[in-house]
Parts: structure tokens; C-alpha cells; sequence
């Protein structure tokens, strides 16, 4: 299994309505440190065809990670965030206290 394809297999496990960090999923892969590695990975990720939901992971600082790389899709993460019931403070951010995923043991 490919670094990309394991990020891909945790990624798709964070349920409806909760995010993750780029670092808590590079933890997760066994990739300890490289939670730019887990942004690298979903940039690439193919948004009309994928199953894997990519909205669903944002910044240690409960934020989506702006890049002009993106081509809009800053704003279409937010939408299909809020699409799950998940709150955005008037700042931009996601209290990660009431929304992060906290996998007890990482189901297989």
C-alpha cells in the first residue's frame, strides 16, 4: 500500500459531521511529523470522482488551510463542512473541542 493510499484509507473513516487535522491523520498513517505530507496527498485527491472526503480535515487551529492552489475550493470545503452540520465561528474556525474525531481505536 502506497504513503498516499494509507492517508486515504484513515481519511475515509472520519465519520459525517467531524473533522481531523492534517497532523492527527498523519499520526494516524504512522507519519509522525509530516502533516504537510497529509495535505499533499488530498490536493491531489480527484473531488468529482473521489470517495474520499476530503473536506473533512482542516488545521491544528481548527481552520481550512487557504492556498490559491485550490482554485475556490477554500469556500466549497467550508460549504460541504456546514453541509454536515458543522459550525464555522464568525473567524473562520471550527471548535475542535465539539467537532474533532476522536478514534478510540482506529476501526480496520
Amino acid at each position: 500500500m502506497s504513503t498516499y493510499d494509507n492517508i486515504y484509507d484513515i481519511v475515509r473513516k472520519i465519520p459525517h459531521g467531524r473533522v481531523a487535522t492534517y497532523g492527527q491523520v498523519a499520526d494516524l498513517a504512522e507519519l509522525y511529523g509530516k502533516a504537510r505530507l497529509v495535505g499533499y496527498a488530498l490536493y491531489r485527491v480527484d473531488m468529482r470522482s473521489s470517495d474520499i472526503p476530503w473536506h473533512r480535515v482542516i488545521n491544528a487551529k481548527g481552520e481550512i488551510s487557504q492556498s490559491p492552489l485550490r482554485y475556490g475550493t477554500d469556500c466549497l470545503q467550508q460549504t460541504l463542512l456546514e453541509e454536515e452540520g458543522i459550525k464555522f465561528s464568525a473567524e473562520g474556525k471550527v471548535n475542535l473541542r465539539e467537532y474533532l474525531w476522536r478514534p478510540e481505536v482506529l476501526p480496520v
